[in-house]
């Protein structure tokens, strides 16, 4: 599990290993006290009273050996961001995560995915991606707010992912006519028929106040030309749906971002 999402707590990894009535707690505090004497995991800060779990660079390295996940040579073990004290936010993810079905296809989920457009500058890490294929998309994307970044910096980091999405390429021999294609498409996601649709989720606050955050983010993006898809941390855990926010619209995203020049 923390090769999957880098940080957990004790709690959260019992929801994974422990049938859904049993409480493994115990069991999985014992493991981890084990893993620690041997190197492989360690702790390096708190969310509330809980400590945090991470891998070590050699639990990690042990893990990639025993060929218990699809290779990633960049993922990092997840203690520079307890350190730096945005443990709790990523202790939310994990949250998110499990709440989505993540103990049913928990090795099919990344954490902290970096999306860069070089050309434009555009960069911006995806805190969670799913590769779990629709009938259009190879991945969702999942972006977590809990309750620490402004109402405006939410409502940007939704809209990046149109500005992603609306970026296009020009391909084509030099002298000829040539053509242009969405970079995510050719680049990315190239097994996508449609710009992955994004979910938004939010947690941190009453959910009196989350409900009022959902409002004023469907205000704030109100027209972009991307799938998105929004809900509460506690309706997304008691399985309530989803409240749908954007829909794609690749002609209206060509139209507002400029075509690439051709050579």
């Amino acid at each position: 599990m923390l090769g999957c999402v880098r940080i957990a707590t004790v709690r959260q990894m019992a929801q994974v290993i422990t049938k859904e009535d049993a409480d493994g707690r115990s069991y999985v505090r014992r493991a981890m006290k084990e893993l620690a004497e041997l190197g492989l995991a360690e702790t390096n800060g708190k969310a509330g009273k809980h400590p945090i779990w991470n891998l070590t660079a050699a639990g990690q390295k042990a893990l990639a050996d025993g060929n218990e996940l699809p290779v990633r040579p960049k993922a990092g073990t997840g203690a520079k961001a307890v350190r730096a004290g945005v443990g709790p936010h990523g202790v939310a993810v994990t949250d998110m995560i499990l709440a989505y079905g993540g103990r049913r296809h928990l090795t099919d989920w990344q954490v902290e995915v970096n999306h860069a457009i070089k050309e434009t500058g555009l960069s911006f890490n995806t805190d969670a991606v799913l590769a779990l294929p629709t009938k259009t998309s190879e991945v969702r994307l999942f972006e977590l707010d809990n309750g620490t970044m402004s109402q405006a910096r939410l409502a940007k980091e939704v809209w990046d992912y149109e500005r992603y999405a609306g970026h296009r390429v020009w391909e084509g021999a030099r002298g000829t006519i040539g053509n242009t294609f969405p970079f995510w498409q050719r680049h990315r996601y190239t097994r996508s028929q449609t710009f992955p649709r994004l979910h938004v989720v939010l947690a941190g606050k009453e959910e009196h106040l989350l409900d009022n955050r959902l409002k004023a983010l469907a205000d704030d993006v109100k027209g972009i030309a991307v799938a998105v898809w929004v809900n509460t941390l506690p309706r997304l855990q008691r399985g309530e749906p989803w409240y749908e926010i954007g829909v794609d619209d690749p002609d209206r995203r060509c139209a507002r971002y400029p075509e690439p020049p051709g050579r």
